[in-house]
């Protein structure tokens, strides 16, 4: 039976965190909101999340330094594993995500339970296009360093993880801890045999929203991580190739 709750990376983004949340509570599912380090301005935001939790099953847990996006992830899929959860779906923080499409969401995890569901963006006119055009690069790399085009947006924050394989692949290979964690876990989670489905969903730019993308450090970790991932996908040629034959 499938076992689901959200887990929200958050770090400094006090006018959307609350509106997040309370969205996502009306689809009565258990939320557990990862403080990574955020500054003494987002208190009010974690004191309103904290108000939430007796009766919206809001879990907040903190890390007293700023770890990256990817540390807050691994702190919330082991609090889920921990309290029994199979499944664990990753919203971002910033109120980019379309919380209606949470019911689809759900509904594929259910009809594929092994499968990691992803979202792919919908933009609207409030996009960056630095930004969007960005994120084509990483597209390239990811087909690459799987050999398949199953993964069509590995960037999105809106998607569902099965909780065994994703910790098994955080507990035994090297992902990153920061901005480079969504590309990095759906390809090695790929390279382990886990499908991929995915959910085409709305994504807007807050007009009080808050990018936390550091332009150079983390361009600079996301091509450090391609070329770690292109040397992993040379060792597994011959199983990517084996798996792209007609059965």
């Amino acid at each position: 039976m499938l076992r689901l709750i959200v887990v929200i990376p958050h770090y400094n983004h006090p006018t959307t965190l609350v509106k997040v949340v309370q969205s996502i509570v009306q689809h009565d599912l258990p939320v557990v909101v990862v403080d990574d380090g955020s500054s003494p301005e987002s208190a009010q935001a974690l004191h309103e999340v904290r108000a939430l939790a007796p009766a919206c099953a809001v879990t907040l847990l903190e890390h007293t330094i700023n770890q990256g996006k990817g540390a807050a992830m691994l702190t919330g899929l082991r609090y889920a594993h921990m309290q029994g959860y199979t499944h664990a779906l990753q919203i971002d923080a910033d109120g980019q995500h379309n919380s209606l499409d949470i019911p689809q969401l759900v509904a594929l995890a259910q009809q594929y339970p092994q499968a990691v569901i992803c979202g792919i963006p919908i933009y609207d006119a409030s996009v960056p296009k630095g930004r969007l055009y960005g994120r084509y690069l990483t597209h390239v790399w990811v087909w690459i360093n799987t050999l398949s085009l199953r993964i069509k947006d590995s960037m999105c924050g809106f998607r569902s993880y099965p909780l065994a394989p994703t910790l098994a692949v955080m507990d035994s290979e090297p992902v990153g801890k920061r901005m480079d964690f969504d590309t990095e876990i759906l390809v090695r989670l790929f390279w382990r045999g886990i499908d991929v489905h995915n959910l085409p969903t709305a994504v807007t730019y807050p007009q009080d929203g808050q990018s936390h993308f550091q332009m150079w450090n983390d361009n600079l970790r996301i091509a450090l991580m391609h070329a770690r991932l292109f040397r992993g996908m040379l060792l597994r040629l011959p199983q990517l190739l084996r798996r792209k034959r007609p059965q």
